[in-house]
């Protein structure tokens, strides 16, 4: 495949004729990239859940802590995966990133399967589970540069809905895959259930080990390294002293750290407060709505504008979150999933929201840094919102003080949104 030596996607000629089949190619390959790290990265949502019932002895907050972990991790290394793309190159950088997610498949998948294995052993796969975490800041940045303006919503949700999917993906196919011993003799021998049933406990790592392969396969030969987008650290610097980077990262952090915050506790939060209810059964729902619908929220953002359509969606987070409150303190486990869900679908539509945004208030090449770096702060929902939800319940018996912590947080987003970018005479309309 020929190297682009020449890239102008805001020349229509060019784009036209040129940019777009090469964007696009690039797009449908990141995609599944960010997908399987996703899917990495929420592994524990689902091993955490079923370690007790193999023989392990964990407490319910060394178990949330398990499933906090790759949300710090992830975090962190999002700080740094914001920057590297102007300096390794797009191609380059997916490569050395999705293989990277063979390290906690393959060590998770052996380690489950002795059930003498430390804690300490556990929290440090959970904590290379971040390595998925990272990826999204550095895939959005990567794909950023491919697109122009008119396009970026569309494109950036594409990347990151489709990409979101991995985290329902875990949560729907580990829960079935171990079940079975697809693998064989290769994956080891099953674990005991109470009920004499066995499982294949390691299958939730090792199911992603073939797909990563594929996929770093594809962007070898299939990925670009666009020209023009070099920069250094210190170049890309220059972020940290708009305001504006400051704002859309507290906006990010309300609406994707709600995501994969709730994402990485939903499956212990059912399994804790509704212990009649089978979790693993209804967990993947929730992160499968928030992420098909952060393209619809790209797509109607390119129409209307961003902040328009984050002002409303965050209004009906907040009546979202009133209905969770409501419906837990009645022991009503069906409207309390169903408030859920549209808070899951709002976490979504303002994740497409927001990031549409970003690119209309900053410069090309000041973009795409702050969609990594917004992206790294707001990963850290991943943590802070199951040990939220860990301390709450261990500390007062029930998970209603951090949901009002969020609902505030959400209020002062509002007041945020309106104030900078949607009111009338806002700062930035966009």
């Amino acid at each position: 495949m020929a190297r682009i030596t020449k890239w102008e996607p805001e020349n229509e000629q060019f784009w036209e004729s040129e940019g777009k089949k090469h964007a696009s190619r690039n797009l449908w390959i990141s995609i599944p990239a960010l997908f399987l790290a996703f899917a990495v990265w929420q592994i524990w949502s689902v091993v955490a859940v079923n370690l007790n019932d193999v023989g392990f002895n964990f407490t319910s907050g060394e178990l949330f802590t398990l499933a906090a972990l790759p949300g710090l991790t992830g975090a962190t290394l999002r700080l740094i995966y914001t920057f590297v793309v102007p300096i390794f190159g797009g191609k380059n950088w997916t490569i050395i990133s999705t293989a990277s997610l063979l390290i906690p498949s393959i060590g998770i998948g052996y380690a489950v399967q002795n059930p003498e294995t430390s804690f300490m052993t556990m929290a440090i796969l959970a904590a290379l589970c971040g390595l998925g975490g990272g990826n999204f800041a550095s895939s959005m940045a990567n794909i950023s540069f491919f697109y122009p303006k008119k396009a970026k919503g569309t494109a950036l949700g594409l990347n990151a809905g489709i990409g979101n999917l991995g985290v329902s993906a875990v949560q729907f196919i580990a829960p079935l895959i171990v079940t079975v011993g697809v693998f064989g003799a290769v994956a080891g021998a099953p674990q005991q259930v109470a009920d004499g049933t066995n499982i294949w406990i390691q299958n939730a790592g090792f199911v992603w080990v073939i797909p990563i392969v594929l996929t770093v396969i594809a962007a070898i030969f299939g990925m670009d390294n666009l020209p023009g987008t070099k920069a250094s650290v210190k170049e890309q610097a220059v972020i940290f002293r708009n305001k504006h980077t400051w704002i859309m990262t507290w906006l990010y952090v309300m609406c994707f750290g709600s995501f994969i915050g709730y994402a990485a506790a939903f499956p212990l939060l059912i399994r804790t407060e509704f212990p009649e209810v089978n979790a693993m059964q209804y967990a993947f729902l929730g992160p499968l709505v928030g992420a098909l619908i952060r393209p619809v929220g790209g797509w109607i953002s390119d129409k209307i504008g961003g902040a328009i359509v984050t002002f409303w969606d965050i209004v009906l987070m907040i009546a979202a979150t009133i209905g969770v409150i409501y419906f837990y303190n009645a022991g009503n486990f069906t409207g309390f999933l169903i408030m859920f869900m549209v808070l899951f679908v709002t976490t979504g539509i303002a994740n497409g929201s927001t990031f549409r945004m970003i690119p209309f208030i900053f410069p090309v090449k000041e973009a795409a840094p702050v969609l990594g770096f917004t992206s790294a702060i707001g990963a850290y929902g991943a943590f802070v919102i199951p040990k939220m939800f860990g301390w709450s319940i261990e500390t007062t018996g029930v998970a209603n003080t951090a949901l009002y912590i969020f609902i505030a947080y959400y209020v002062i987003s509002l007041l945020i949104t309106w104030y900078y970018y949607s009111r009338k005479n806002a700062e930035v309309k966009c």
